[in-house]
């Protein structure tokens, strides 16, 4: 990802509900608790730690059993720490109490929760880029120290990969034809990072980095979801090949939930957010253009996804009156520079979500000639009496500006060479009139069809129309 092409919106749940979702997750509500029992009598290690002798009890108080029981108390307790829900009061003595933030969790504001929890977020993002403590314990010398040289651990290198995992997990969650609220499959996941886009079979090599990255990433996200980044289904342990824990390939697709399945949650979604506007990213949220005028929305969906965009525009259109709403998304939508066919196609979606209100706005554009023919489409789609007829220039005029639109919308899309097929079928002198229309993109239009129509003569045809088209503009 590039921090300076902006990413899909997210479409972020109410900060209230994410709030409560916050408190419901494990290690908050663990840290919370153990930072309620905290005490005068508690005692805290040199790192800030909770002392060993009392983790059985801060297990017992948190209901957790088995092995690693203490460690989960451990953890927790470091969040509590780290959020500010317990302060060291003595580090000599290593004694504590309840920290400010503590109150916070109770008596402040969703965004208040919502920062706790992110610095939650943060202490088990840096936990799980660290190796695991069987390999910490390999790597101690006789006299105790570890030897990082000897992990081939790049501690950078660890945390770009898992911001990188993330990453594209956000992109994959936020992207309308993607997995969305689906869980992704965890080798898919894995391979994002690890095969090159234009690889066609992935070579033993890269297939044995994939399954190592599989195997990294199982154990972060096990640590991640109980902070409520992700909900995550972990690799079948059955499915171990051999002495290095490394699992084999998916046979088919009926089996690649054993292999790990992860989704981003709500409270995910906002987090990861939080971080990528922290790092620099340009990463908007559907209702970000709610309070903005009409301009800055058919500018800001220019980029969006259709789901998103019409998010947005709804949104936008519910804090306003219909004509008023109507009469400023027409105005912002004129114009004739290169983004302003875009903003008409974005201008006509929004009219579309506009009750019957707002007649009076498109009747008084009928004769405007770059919004008429748009004004004529919306009051005949609702039956409305009266609508004259467009005349032919208005129509081979709405037909480049709506090719133009879909061509900054989507490139050359399959919808695309659909439509320029169709409108050569319809006029079988198309090309030699729609040379002559007075628009800034006629020659661009001409020349797109040229290109995209699967008829070698049309093609040429399109083509010669385009240079008329230059030729009649000057260049």
């Amino acid at each position: 990802m590039s921090d300076s092409s902006p990413l899909p919106p997210a479409r972020l749940h109410p900060e209230a509900e994410l709030a409560r979702d916050a408190l419901s997750t494990p290690l908050l509500s663990r840290a919370a608790r153990l930072a309620r029992w905290a005490s005068s009598d508690t005692r805290v290690d040199a790192g800030g730690g909770l002392a060993e002798e009392q983790l059985p009890a801060a297990a017992e108080l948190l209901g957790l059993t088995g092995d690693d029981a203490a460690a989960w108390a451990s953890e927790a307790w470091r969040v509590a720490v780290d959020t500010g829900l317990v302060e060291i009061v003595d580090e000599n003595e290593g004694t504590v109490a309840a920290g400010e933030e503590l109150a916070l969790l109770t008596g402040g504001a969703p965004q208040d929760v919502l920062g706790v929890w992110q610095t939650a977020l943060e202490t088990v993002l840096a936990d799980a880029s660290v190796p695991d403590l069987d390999d910490l314990v390999e790597a101690m010398d006789e006299g105790g120290q570890i030897d990082f040289s000897s992990l081939d651990w790049d501690p950078d290198a660890e945390a770009d990969f898992l911001d990188g995992v993330l990453g594209n997990l956000y992109l994959l969650t936020l992207n309308d034809e993607g997995p969305g609220d689906r869980p992704v499959p965890l080798p898919a996941l894995a391979a994002s990072m690890i095969v090159p886009n234009d690889m066609g079979e992935p070579t033993n090599d890269v297939l044995e980095q994939v399954s190592d990255a599989m195997m990294r990433l199982d154990d972060q996200f096990r640590l991640l979801e109980p902070v409520g980044l992700v909900e995550y289904q972990p690799v079948d342990e059955a499915l171990m090949a051999d002495a290095d824990d490394e699992p084999a390939a998916p046979v088919d697709d009926t089996d690649v939930s054993r292999y790990g399945m992860v989704r981003l949650t709500p409270l995910g979604l906002y987090g990861l957010r939080a971080r990528l506007l922290e790092a620099g990213f340009t990463a908007p949220a559907v209702g970000d253009l709610a309070d903005k005028g009409a301009d800055a929305l058919l500018d800001g969906t220019s980029t969006f996804p259709p789901g998103a965009a019409q998010a947005e525009t709804e949104q936008w259109l519910d804090r306003r009156e219909p004509l008023a709403a109507a009469q400023e998304l027409l105005a912002a939508s004129r114009g004739g520079d290169a983004g302003a066919p875009l903003r008409r196609l974005r201008c006509q979606q929004a009219l579309s979500l506009v009750g019957a209100e707002a007649e009076p706005a498109l009747r008084a554009v009928l004769d405007d000639p770059e919004l008429g023919g748009l004004a004529r489409v919306w009051l005949t789609e609702r039956g409305a009496a009266d609508v004259p007829p467009p005349s032919e220039a208005m129509i081979f005029w709405l037909t480049v500006d709506t090719v133009a639109a879909q061509l900054a919308a989507e490139g050359n899309s399959e919808e695309l060479t659909g439509l320029v097929e169709g409108l050569a079928q319809q006029h079988s002198g198309f090309f030699a009139a729609a040379w002559r229309v007075d628009h800034p993109a006629t020659a661009d239009v001409l020349e797109a069809m040229g290109r995209l129509h699967p008829d070698k003569k049309i093609a040429k045809e399109a083509r010669k129309a385009a240079f008329k088209a230059r030729s009649q503009q000057g260049g």
